[in-house]
């Protein structure tokens, strides 16, 4: 033991001690208690999940598929707009029906038919015999139309759990297979994945519990979880082989506190940073973001718990059965005597004769993938030509993603919303293919009381009202007024409307020349408190079109010296384009911040702080003008999946840039190399683990599940690019703006964060 140290020098800014040694100590004491008493650790997580899944007799209450509710903003304008229309226009359709004037959408059907052949009219009498036999091509809709679709979504993906936990669970028993039948590592495997699987149970049913809406999104969360907690396995069980290659680290207490020691702290600081994201995602005004946060944040939570309490002792249960030469299926104690060779190699390991000694420390040969980074890819990737190369590489990279940034769409296409094999598709296509011309009828409402019988007031609403109609995306010859109907009638001598008496008592005569301008003035005893008028909007065939008609026809209600508001149903929807840009950029920022937080207090040297900004900066930035490319809108299923990139960006980040920065190598070469090394094989390992999880929702018929497959998948591979190619690289080039921090019992963290030793 040395000398013990100052308090200024154990929290010196450049010491990574201050917060990492008191949590060190604490997971050491940890590993001791679980493999001290490893049952209770392997009892009661399954107890507990048991107990927490039973929330799950809630879920036909929690689940919800209010389109409107979860994929619109909360607090949007139109919502306060269609309030109002409600209060003062309210309607009766059973005396008469007129769709303009519905505040919402309402219970309609709607079908559109479409002659047989391209060049043949419906109006044609050949057209109408085959209407009447229903032989021609009929798209239906109806208003519950979009919701039933969305039900369905759910359920379409059920199927892939099973083939993703496949995938995982091979993944998993290859990398933890060994040519031994007492050392294979095949149980760990799938204690690995059924870990994984008891956080989501605990956390949906916790979640569910507390009465958490349950939205189609958060049916992504398992297969995110699942790719995650195999990746904290790696952590677990590399740590756990690296152990026994210490010589003081002989006996199970030792060993299993020495691997928590090494690997507890990797995992809380990926899983620390993963959670943040999501919990700060939660600030969003869009519902379902916030409850895909809430459950998959939860689900880290449960499975960081987990992997340190249930897996830790499933490894300590294991390494008892390998002790007493157990075989890995049958539990079975292996005899051993005058056996062939090949028995002996399939049943302990060797052709020896001889029983293993199980307490003996074993030297194990080194993964061939992280030779393979320390003798090739390291040397080659650190020539002065491929550096060259990858510079140019990255301002390819970075240049092309500034170009898709500037191309983003915005908003959710309602569409998106069915699955691909949908009737509501077919609709929409030939909804687009031949009425695209025509838009929303937009609804323009006096919102106070105003003196209607005074011809100022008249003129004043009649130039609002034109100067709406002077929008490029207004019809002026498709508005309806009935102040015009009504000064128009009044123009033929017939009526006086120049004082309130006569405007309010000859109001009947404008409704028996239509009976529906009624609906469109609340009258008052003391006058007329509200009323509204009808503009028809055409050419609004994009999402850039819908929020530019939004946009402009507000500013020039604003600009009106009549207080003036504008109103359709669809302007609910419409009011995503004023938020969605805020919130990702406030939700980006404030993660990355945070990261950053975590990132000074667990690795406190600037130059690593440095390159995990870069590097969060970088992937946010090429994940989201790659979007672009791969047709993915900016809308709140997407911005969940930019937040999930800040988390993953310092997983790959961190860790290579703190082992560079902590090396004692002499050149910035040789400590890319030692990065790559010992580092380079698990942040390929962990890539592949975590897209394994999602890779099966490229398979599916729904949007929603296909473009959360597409981000993770973008997210994953420019964070390992960046972590294994474009990070070392530059390391090299700026790596001496920081010396090299002491080495400690604990350097790196032990930053095999992933299975970074993976024995053969």
């Amino acid at each position: 033991m040395g000398q013990p140290r100052s308090s200024r020098e154990r929290c010196s800014c450049s010491n990574t001690n201050c917060v990492e040694r008191p949590l060190t100590r604490l997971f050491e004491a940890l590993g001791r208690v679980v493999a001290a008493c490893p049952w209770p650790f392997v009892l009661l997580p399954p107890l507990l999940s048991a107990g927490l899944g039973a929330g799950f007799i809630f879920l036909p209450g929690r689940q919800t598929n209010d389109i409107e509710g979860q994929f619109t903003p909360t607090g949007g304008p139109a919502k306060a707009e269609r309030d109002f229309v409600r209060r003062y226009f309210p309607t009766d359709d059973s005396e008469r029906f007129s769709a303009e004037r519905l505040p919402t959408e309402g219970a309609y059907a709607a079908l559109i038919a479409v002659a047989a052949k391209d060049d043949a009219s419906v109006l044609e009498r050949a057209a109408w015999d085959e209407v009447l036999l229903l032989d021609n091509k009929v798209t239906y809709f109806t208003s519950l139309s979009r919701q039933e679709e969305f039900e369905g979504n759910t359920k379409s993906v059920i199927p892939l759990f099973s083939i993703t936990y496949f995938l995982t669970i091979t993944f998993s028993v290859v990398s933890c297979l060994r040519l031994s039948c007492v050392r294979n590592n095949i149980w760990l495997a799938c204690c690995g994945v059924l870990s994984s699987g008891l956080a989501v149970l605990s956390s949906f049913g916790l979640m569910l519990y507390c009465g958490v809406p349950f939205v189609a999104t958060v049916a992504n969360a398992p297969f995110l979880i699942l790719g995650v907690g195999v990746d904290d396995m790696f952590i677990m069980v590399s740590s756990w082989e690296q152990s026994s290659s210490k010589a003081d680290k002989s006996d199970t207490k030792s060993r299993l506190a020495e691997t928590y020691s090494e690997a507890a702290l990797s995992v809380t600081i990926t899983t620390l940073t993963d959670v943040l994201a999501f919990f700060i995602g939660t600030w969003t005004a869009f519902p379902s973001v916030r409850s895909f946060c809430l459950y998959t944040g939860t689900a880290f939570v449960f499975c960081y718990v987990y992997v340190i309490t249930f897996f830790g002792a499933v490894i300590a249960l294991n390494h008892r059965r390998v002790k007493e030469n157990r075989h890995w299926l049958t539990c079975v104690q292996v005899k051993v005597g005058k056996k062939s060779c090949l028995y002996n190699a399939c049943c302990l390991g060797s052709c020896s004769s001889e029983v293993p000694e199980p307490e003996t420390s074993e030297t194990e040969s080194e993964h061939p993938m992280s030779i393979f980074f320390k003798n090739y890819y390291g040397p080659f990737l650190t020539g002065k030509w491929i550096k060259l190369v990858v510079v140019l590489l990255y301002g390819a990279y970075l240049g092309g993603s500034i170009y898709g940034c500037t191309q983003m769409k915005e908003g959710i296409d309602l569409r998106n919303l069915a699955s691909d094999d949908s009737y509501v598709i077919a609709y929409y296509d030939d909804d687009d293919k031949y009425f695209s011309e025509y838009g929303p009828r937009v609804m323009v409402v006096v919102t106070e009381s105003r003196n209607y019988w005074d011809e100022s007031v008249r003129n004043d609403i009649e130039a609002c009202l034109q100067d709406l109609e002077n929008s490029t995306y207004v019809d002026r010859n498709l508005s309806l007024s009935w102040l015009r109907v009504y000064t128009g009638i009044a123009g033929t001598g017939s009526l006086n409307i120049n004082n309130k008496d006569d405007f309010i008592n000859n109001l009947p005569v404008l409704f028996q020349y239509s009976p529906s301008f009624e609906w469109d003035i609340h009258k008052t005893a003391e006058g007329i408190a509200a009323s509204r008028f009808f503009i028809q909007t055409v050419n609004v065939t994009s999402a850039v079109d819908e929020k530019n008609l939004l946009n402009e026809l507000r500013d020039r209600a604003k600009q009106c010296v009549v207080p003036l508001m504008v109103y359709h149903p669809a302007f609910i929807y419409y009011d995503q384009y004023l938020v969605i840009v805020q919130n990702t950029i406030q939700n980006v920022l404030i993660a990355a911040g945070a990261m950053l937080v975590v990132s000074l207090v667990l690795i406190p040297n600037p130059l690593c702080c440095l390159w995990v900004t870069f590097s969060i900066a970088s992937v946010i930035v090429g994940v989201s003008g790659f979007m672009t490319f791969w047709d993915i809108s900016l809308d709140s299923i997407s911005m969940i999946n930019l937040v999930i990139c800040i988390g993953f960006s310092v997983d790959f980040s961190a860790h290579i840039s703190y082992a560079f920065v902590t090396s004692g190598e002499s050149s910035a070469n040789e400590r890319a190399i030692g990065a790559l090394h010992q580092l380079g094989y698990p942040v390929l390992q962990g890539a592949v683990s975590t897209v394994l999880g999602v890779v099966v929702l490229a398979a599916a018929k729904t949007y929603i599940f296909r473009t959360f497959f597409k981000i993770m998948f973008l997210v994953i591979l420019f964070g390992a690019l960046h972590g294994l190619v474009f990070i070392p690289v530059f390391l090299t080039f700026f790596g001496y703006f920081g010396k090299s921090l002491p080495v400690t019992e604990t350097k790196m963290l032990d930053l095999r964060y992933r299975n970074d030793k993976d024995r053969a």
